[in-house]
């Protein structure tokens, strides 16, 4: 590999099996060499990513993109999931406190990291969509701002106090329910409002065909325009990184799909949704914010 040729890109993504393998060297570029900056958990990267185009390579929540292309911030998207899982298991209930279902939602409080969390975003399209809840009558409780700096909570969505932890609040009953992300409480008291969710996730792909993506990658628009040729390789190295570690779940299902058409499912659902909650005023079409050169 020739130094003087090689394009160095400022990029951040967490570890995951798949993507360790471009962090470690394993998979190399003669094109490119990503200079990686080391952010846990990897959403503390997506605010400078989305308000300043910070890394000219980024893991980004798929809400917080669609919001970000909303609003005309330069980032393209590549059709590359990093993360991706069946939500209907993240929303918890303190099961000393008595047994909660979707139904007995209106009226609670429920607490989300930020109102626009990609999870929260598919929890609430599953609730209203799948289980008749109306989550307007639903009591929100946030903890952040969002990513995109232009995008305000709606009315009536109440931010915790400062200081308050999310998972004390649901043990102590200041919350009735909560919405999780990657990191799940180790408290056996907290159970899934949604019953047997494992099963019920199964059911609603078999109902929906869509994977619930979570992160994808990101690029910026200036790295688009002038090189296309790096995000095709960025593409290849993370597509060669799925092909080495990158696993379906135990239901055989692949929870990080690459490509064009692999994608359009959950970008549309996704879409779907959050114009169905007010977290974006127009339809974002799929064509116009992938990679024309990567399908």
């Amino acid at each position: 590999m020739n130094s003087n040729t090689v394009a160095r890109l400022s990029a951040v993504m967490a570890d995951y099996p798949h993507t360790l393998p471009l962090k470690t060297g394993q998979i190399r570029s003669d094109l490119l060499a990503l200079d990686f900056t080391e952010t846990k958990p990897v959403t503390k990267a997506f605010k400078p990513m989305v308000r300043e185009q910070r890394f000219d390579v980024s893991e980004l929540a798929l809400a917080t993109f669609l919001q970000a292309k909303a609003h005309n911030k330069p980032l393209v998207l590549l059709p590359a999931t990093v993360m991706g899982r069946f939500q209907h298991g993240c929303m918890l209930h303190n099961t000393e406190r008595g047994r909660l279902t979707p139904t007995d939602l209106v009226g609670r409080r429920v607490g989300v990291r930020a109102y626009s969390q990609t999870t929260g975003v598919w929890l609430r399209g599953i609730l209203q969509n799948d289980y008749g809840v109306d989550i307007n009558r639903v009591h929100w409780v946030t903890f952040e701002d969002a990513h995109v700096a232009e995008y305000k909570d709606p009315a009536g969505v109440e931010r915790a106090a400062e200081g308050k932890n999310m998972t004390k609040m649901l043990q102590e009953g200041e919350l009735d329910a909560a919405i999780y992300g990657s990191e799940m409480p180790d408290d056996p008291r907290l159970q899934s409002v949604i019953p047997d969710p494992d099963a019920a996730a199964r059911a609603w792909y078999d109902k929906h065909g869509v994977v619930p993506v979570n992160h994808m990658i990101v690029v910026t628009e200036a790295l688009a325009t002038s090189r296309p040729d790096l995000v095709t390789e960025i593409y290849r190295m993370l597509l060669d990184g799925k092909k080495m570690f990158g696993k379906a779940d135990a239901n055989g299902i692949d929870t990080i799909p690459f490509g064009y058409e692999a994608n359009r499912p959950a970008i549309e659902l996704m879409t779907s949704y959050m114009l169905q909650q007010g977290l974006i005023a127009d339809r974002v079409a799929i064509d116009d914010v992938l990679v024309a050169r990567v399908k």
